[in-house]
């Protein structure tokens, strides 16, 4: 059996995470907010029905929440390697980098 190191209870944060959805056919667009307690970032991603397919709100709401989180993840990636070198961390160079520089 595994004890903890310190006798501090883990530490536990609530981030909210709202996901607004607006639909202007055949465009669909997410807007995601992440309220961290310290920071409140913010990712849009869209979505667009082709005209020769059916109509199927929830294709383009899915489509579009689905983009809008993985833009999320890449913010909270940006933000990280920000704290991290603004802490002196030294700079590393991956194969790829894990964000766009558009986004």
């Amino acid at each position: 059996m595994t004890r903890p190191v310190s006798g501090r209870p883990p530490a536990v944060k609530e981030w909210r995470l709202h996901v607004y959805l607006s639909e202007h056919d055949p465009d669909t667009t997410a807007r995601i907010v992440l309220d961290t307690g310290d920071n409140v970032l913010e990712s849009r991603a869209e979505a667009r029905r082709s005209p020769y397919d059916p109509e199927v709100p929830e294709i383009g709401d899915e489509l579009a929440a689905g983009r809008a989180l993985i833009a999320m993840g890449r913010v909270l990636l940006r933000a990280a390697d920000g704290d991290m070198k603004a802490l002196g961390a030294a700079d590393t160079e991956g194969p790829s980098p894990l964000w766009l520089d558009r986004e």
